[in-house]
């Protein structure tokens, strides 16, 4: 039998993964500077949070969550109750917003800053940078304070974090969406317009209508764009209080020198979004091209269980697809790669090469020293097949003499050095590549 991954999954190989390693990273040392730490959570959690927070009429509930049934656990009691069941995480905001309420995290001083990184899981059509396992890069900051400030300063985290991944032809969209005073009459007027052009819609649109409206707007059915373009907006019926807050987010982006688009479609899939939503396009993604979305949802906290006066905003990143938009820019080179292939003969030179590997290794240099004596012409070839940058050579004549050869093997030239001056020679090598 041939064993092959199940679809809609993958295998990342080097050396893609060192450029998923790099993004890794890059969220890491940005993120940090705007005061994130990092949490790590469940893969799955009770399928009953994700419906309560993400909302039961949802395509993601009601179609894509992988879930099963929890069966008999005798150290549970709650594990064997008849029916209850887990679900592997769509998505990563409620289970961070029940990490919150379950750790107290809300006596904590100030806004708790917190990100994230790892699997999520979908049962959904596997497309170009959309899989069924896929991987995700987000931040949510709780706390006592809904100033558009912090909306902005989100943002300015976000675009600080792609700039330093030197992603190319990044596109900033918000969006209000409103709130629990002024969405549901909008939601409904949008409803009863629906209603009229019901027939000319296709069958998603259709039974959006009764479940969630709003998600019609999403549609890229080629068809239903004029449609919707003549639809009611939402900026047109938001209360005072959602307006001014429009109004400061906008302000406080100009205050920090953040240009955007405004899309009055903007409004997410998730049922816990409200005011504030926000959305990153990039290129090589096709029409499918936002490669982070995110808003705030200052109601979710109090709706899991949490103290009402708690509010939230925060992000995720699509990182399959940012890096396909990164390897497609240009912009996905990753530097590493062997520095040093440390290539040994005779019996007397091994443990002179193996000492000599640890300290190239304890310096950083990426070393490959060949577990058994080869001949010359092969031990030099599989080091160009490796892609090695410099062969390090020590046989019986460089033990003699003190030193070892050094081959640069992309012109062939090479010098014999003492070890210092290997070192240095190295590091020059290095810089230079940089």
């Amino acid at each position: 039998m041939k064993f092959q991954a199940i679809k809609g999954v993958r295998d990342i190989l080097p050396p893609e993964s060192a450029l998923w390693n790099r993004v890794e990273q890059a969220a890491r040392e940005v993120f940090g500077t705007f005061g994130f730490a990092e949490i790590r959570l469940p893969i799955f959690e009770e399928t009953e949070l994700f419906v309560r927070s993400i909302g039961d009429e949802t395509d993601v509930v009601g179609k894509e969550m992988y879930t099963f049934g929890m069966g008999f656990d005798p150290d549970s009691i709650r594990e064997s109750a008849p029916g209850r069941t887990i679900s592997l995480r769509p998505e990563a905001t409620a289970s961070v917003v029940r990490a919150y309420i379950e750790h107290g995290m809300h006596t904590l001083p100030g806004n708790v800053k917190l990100y994230y990184m790892g699997p999520m899981f979908r049962r959904e059509r596997p497309q170009k940078g959309r899989y069924r396992q896929f991987y995700q890069i987000g931040a949510e900051v709780l706390g006592p304070s809904d100033a558009p400030g912090i909306d902005a300063e989100v943002i300015e985290m976000l675009l600080a974090f792609f700039d330093r991944l030197k992603l190319k032809g990044a596109v900033l969209h918000i969006n209000s969406i409103g709130d629990k005073n002024c969405r549901p009459a909008y939601v409904e007027r949008l409803r009863a317009e629906l209603h009229v052009v019901r027939e000319k819609l296709g069958a998603d649109s259709q039974r959006r209508i009764e479940t969630n409206p709003l998600r019609v707007l999403d549609s890229k059915l080629e068809h239903e764009q004029a449609i919707i373009e003549k639809l009611p907006r939402i900026a047109d019926h938001l209360c005072e209080p959602c307006r001014e807050h429009y109004a400061e987010l906008k302000k406080q982006l100009a205050l920090r020198g953040i240009t955007y688009q405004e899309n009055w479609r903007l409004v997410r899939g998730l049922d816990y979004y409200m005011r504030t939503t926000f959305e990153i396009t990039a290129p090589g993604l096709g029409s499918q091209n936002a490669v982070c979305g995110g808003g705030r949802y200052d109601g979710l906290v109090e709706l899991l269980g949490g103290p009402g006066t708690t509010k939230g905003i925060g992000f995720a990143i699509g990182t399959d697809r940012l890096v396909l938009s990164l390897q497609e820019s240009g912009a996905g080179e990753v530097a590493g790669g062997l520095d040093v292939y440390l290539a040994w003969f005779g019996a007397a030179a091994q443990p002179a090469a193996v000492k000599l590997a640890r300290r190239l290794r304890d310096a950083g240099f990426v070393v490959e020293l060949p577990a058994v004596e080869m001949k010359f012409g092969k031990s030099l070839g599989l080091a160009d097949r490796l892609k090695a940058r410099h062969a390090v050579i020590l046989g019986e004549d460089e033990l003699a003499a003190g030193v070892v050869t050094v081959k640069r093997l992309a012109d062939g030239t090479q010098h014999k050095l003492v070890e210092q001056e290997l070192f240095s020679y190295l590091r020059g090598a290095r810089a230079a590549s940089h």
